[in-house]
C-alpha cells in the first residue's frame, strides 16, 4: 500500500516511515500536493555479471550474420 506524506510529516515522523518501509509499505513524499520521492525497501544489488558464464553452452549457427534479401528488402520498404 502506497502511503503519501508531505515533506513536514516526513521529517517528523522519519523513524515510523522506514518502519513501514521495512514492512514491505511505499512512501511517496510530495512537496506541495505532487509526488517528488518515492521510499521504497531497499534490495541488495545483484551478484556482478562473470562474462564468458554461458561458454560451451552456446552455438551460433554459421549464417547467423546474413540477411535474406527479401528480409533486406522488406527493411527499405521495397515489399509490401
Amino acid at each position: 500500500m502506497v502511503h503519501e506524506v508531505n515533506i513536514h510529516e516526513a521529517k517528523t515522523h522519519l523513524s515510523r516511515l522506514l518502519a513501514e518501509v521495512e514492512e514491505g509499505g511505499e512512501v511517496v513524499i510530495g512537496r506541495a500536493g505532487k509526488p517528488v520521492a518515492r521510499l521504497v525497501r531497499y534490495g541488495a544489488s545483484p551478484a556482478p555479471r562473470v562474462p564468458g558464464a554461458w561458454r560451451g553452452q552456446v552455438e551460433i549457427a554459421e549464417d547467423f550474420d546474413e540477411l535474406p534479401a527479401e528480409i533486406a528488402a522488406a527493411f527499405r520498404g521495397e515489399l509490401s
